[in-house]
Parts: C-alpha cells; structure tokens; sequence
C-alpha cells in the first residue's frame, strides 16, 4: 500500500465490530493518488494523499 510523500499518511488498521459484538479485522485505505510534482523545478511521480492536493501542499506539474 502506498503511503503520502508529504504527509506519511497510509493504511489504517482497527476491528469491524458487528451488531453481536464480534470483531474481525479491518484496513482503512487512505487515498493517495500518483500525482505529477514538481521537486526543485524538476518534475517527479510522487504518491500524494487528496488532502495534501487539496489544502496547496503540493505544485502539480
């Protein structure tokens, strides 16, 4: 799984807890999307998290 070249964000792991109470094994996948960047005035493929897209932290190429 990809983890966000800004941020670190990357999967998060936890229990599904059903009605009963039972529990069984869950993984919450971040969206990171591969984004053209510009890294010191070059262009470079990075794996970006959406909310780093969004919030400017990033110069798409």
């Amino acid at each position: 799984m990809a983890k966000c070249a800004v941020c670190g964000k990357g999967a998060h792991f936890g229990n599904n807890v059903s009605h009963s109470h039972r529990r069984s094994n869950h993984m919450w996948k971040s969206n990171v999307k591969s984004v053209k960047c510009n890294v010191n005035g070059t262009p470079k493929k990075l794996y970006v998290c959406t909310s780093c897209l969004r919030s400017g932290k990033v110069e798409r190429a």
